[in-house]
């Protein structure tokens, strides 16, 4: 059974500090479990059908101003929906006061209400952000991430095949490490994030050597906290009967990271080979691919010319020989 992800409002109103006006110890326990909010204009209305308890509620301009139009009786009936022990809490932007009505309802169920002095918009943008990130889809690999050249690479293989040596000579030529032989991967959207685990953060292990402190090593520089992964790299042991690629015309080949497809590349690994400098060398040319420069489609374009020119000229070679003949 998938595991059902949630923060606490607690974590919320830390991470923002927002003011709280309402609620006890106990009411910022509460869960959140959906990365989303809710601005209530149709439940205000008195429409109730179809509402989204466990969202966060925002009031904000709109919001505030026809509460100062309705009766008693409506708020009243409003303000008990949206108070329920499954909605987290409601949050006021721009500092506006909480309605007496609505704070008295509050205090009553010792539910959570919390004052923001960001606007409604930019608070909106900010807590689905934060929750997006905090309640995203993950997973943990066994690999290395390197951000070359602005890509993040998730570098995989068995063990043994040289992944933390590799990640150790890109560093050495100016690429910077997010993860070493674990990455905590993140669905964000439609996007793969990874990021090392807070204990091996900055940390690099060499067979023979240890575990080296990457930062301490190169400098603060040399290290970044995550990346959105753009490539995937399989290493894999060379075999001197495998059928490689080796024009790069073949399908493309791709990996699902907890249901996004992310570009894959095979690459067997052999004595004598420079691994750093094959990876830059692909990441360059993924780079170029997705600005619509194809280097295996152009060399396919200079065969089929090639092949189209052979035939014109052997075409045309009988005729040649037809006019120089004497009458």
């Amino acid at each position: 059974m998938e595991e059902v992800k949630f923060i606490t409002v607690r974590k919320l109103k830390e991470y923002f500090n927002f003011e709280q006006i309402c609620g006890n110890e106990e009411s910022l326990e509460r869960p959140i479990m959906i990365a989303d909010t809710n601005r209530p204009g149709l439940e205000l209305a008195g429409y109730f059908d179809h509402s989204q308890l466990k969202r966060l509620v925002v009031l904000g301009d709109k919001e505030i101003a026809y509460i100062q139009t309705m009766s008693e009786h409506k708020q009243r009936k409003s303000f008990d929906f949206l108070t329920t022990a499954v909605t987290p809490a409601i949050i006021i932007s721009k500092q506006y006061e909480c309605p007496p009505l609505l704070k008295r309802i509050a205090k009553r169920k010792k539910f959570p209400i919390f004052v923001s002095s960001a606007t409604t918009s930019r608070l909106i943008i900010d807590i689905v952000a934060f929750l997006d990130e905090q309640l995203a889809a993950s997973d943990t690999l066994h690999g290395g991430l390197i951000n070359i050249y602005g890509k993040g690479v998730l570098i995989r293989g068995e063990s043994g095949m040289g992944k933390s040596e590799i990640a150790l000579e890109l560093v050495k030529r100016g690429h910077l490490l997010v993860a070493d032989d674990r990455v905590d991967i993140y669905r964000i959207h439609n996007k793969i994030v990874g990021q090392p685990p807070e204990m091996l953060r900055g940390m690099l292990e060499i067979r023979g050597i240890g575990v080296i402190n990457i930062q301490r090593m190169f400098g603060i520089a040399s290290i970044v906290s995550k990346a959105e992964v753009a490539l995937e790299i399989c290493l894999m042991p060379w075999e001197r009967n495998a059928d490689y690629d080796r024009v790069g015309i073949e399908n493309k080949k791709y990996d699902n990271l907890l249901g996004v497809e992310v570009p894959k590349i095979v690459i067997p690994v052999r004595e004598g080979r420079s691994m750093a400098v094959i990876i830059e060398s692909a990441v360059t040319n993924f780079i170029l691919s997705e600005m619509g420069m194809d280097s295996a489609k152009e060399f396919e374009e200079r065969v089929l010319q090639y092949i189209e020119e052979n035939k014109r000229k052997e075409a045309a070679l009988p005729t040649k020989q037809a006019n120089t003949k004497k009458p």
